[in-house]
């Protein structure tokens, strides 16, 4: 037994120092700093952003640990990367980049105002920040708010508490992140969206998804080889429909959170909106999923039906041009 727990010791301390890190800027990058006083660097995120011209160059920010008060709206037309400082880039657990804010949609005047993180732009991506609306109950209170197509998201976290992530339009991917919530937390319109190897937190009793499509468009949320955990004592269902169209499908997911029997929901009792869904699922496996009694609305795919929904269906074929392949699962 002593040998086999050198083993696993060694193994760990191997994968550590294999560990890609970030602790210092790309070349080209604009800094972020809390607190400094250094020319040329910016003490918040949203300066930065804005000290960026607004062209087609390809440009970069790079934030060192800290936490930033403020919301970010990102509207610029020319591609853009941001990366936080990180031990770890492969992670979400090694993080030390926080941008929160509390802002309720109710005080915001809509979901996409009360958003921490407002992307309004296509080809960009974010690495290894965190992204909370610490608002909590009693409002859609979004963290990040995404309106781009090929955007990417990794091994970032997102914590909120009702509608966490919405996820309304254009192509993006969230790839070996982490998603925290308990009411319709992964939501949107338009959106066409992948999650991978993903560790999804619920944190109360509701609903993962709430997808909110509204005809029979491209539109989807591809989910594959995620984890549903427990954040706190909670019950949840994979999802309820928004819109009459909804369309969300989970592969490969392994649930240790008690979700409720019937895995899916309608949206309300006289307003069911399942006339025309598909909720979807394909080896759902773990503790929280055991004994499922499914509702008529709700698909159960055989692996050759499984394999039509992967990262093509759900963001386009041309996804290998603008995903980061290294975060694929």
């Amino acid at each position: 037994m002593a040998k086999l727990a050198c083993f696993f010791i060694f193994v760990v301390l191997v994968e550590l120092a294999l560990a890609a890190s970030r602790t210092s800027p790309p070349s080209g990058a604009i800094v972020v700093r809390a607190g400094t006083s250094t020319s040329g660097e910016y003490r918040t995120v949203a300066s930065a952003v804005a000290a960026l011209p607004n062209d087609s160059s390809s440009r970069s920010i790079f934030i060192y640990p800290g936490t930033y008060n403020e919301q970010v709206y990102i509207t610029r037309s020319g591609p853009l990367t941001i990366y936080g400082y990180t031990t770890n880039t492969d992670t979400y657990t090694a993080n030390q980049v926080t941008i929160q804010a509390g802002v309720p949609a109710s005080q915001a005047g809509s979901n996409d105002a009360s958003g921490t993180l407002r992307i309004h732009k296509d080809n960009f991506k974010l690495y290894n920040v965190n992204v909370k609306n610490t608002y909590g109950q009693g409002s859609q209170a979004i963290a990040i708010s995404q309106y781009g197509s090929k955007v990417g998201l990794y091994a970032c976290g997102f914590y909120g508490y009702q509608d966490t992530l919405y996820a309304n339009q254009g192509t993006q991917v969230y790839l070996k992140g982490y998603i925290e919530g308990a009411t319709d937390f992964i939501f949107g319109r338009r959106g066409q969206a992948y999650f991978g190897g993903n560790t999804i937190a619920v944190k109360a009793n509701g609903w993962v998804t709430a997808s909110g499509r509204e005809s029979d468009d491209n539109g989807s949320y591809v989910f594959n080889q995620n984890s549903i955990v427990l954040a706190s004592g909670a019950s949840s269902y994979l999802g309820r429909p928004w819109g009459n169209y909804a369309k969300v499908i989970f592969k490969d997911t392994y649930v240790t959170a008690p979700l409720n029997k019937a895995m899916w929901s309608v949206w309300n009792t006289g307003d069911e909106r399942t006339d025309h869904v598909l909720f979807a699922e394909y080896n759902t496996t773990g503790s929280g999923a055991a004994g499922a009694s499914r509702p008529s609305f709700a698909t159960v795919l055989s692996a050759s039906q499984a394999n039509a929904y992967t990262i093509s269906s759900a963001v386009g074929s041309d996804y290998a041009s603008w995903v980061d392949a290294a975060y694929l699962v």
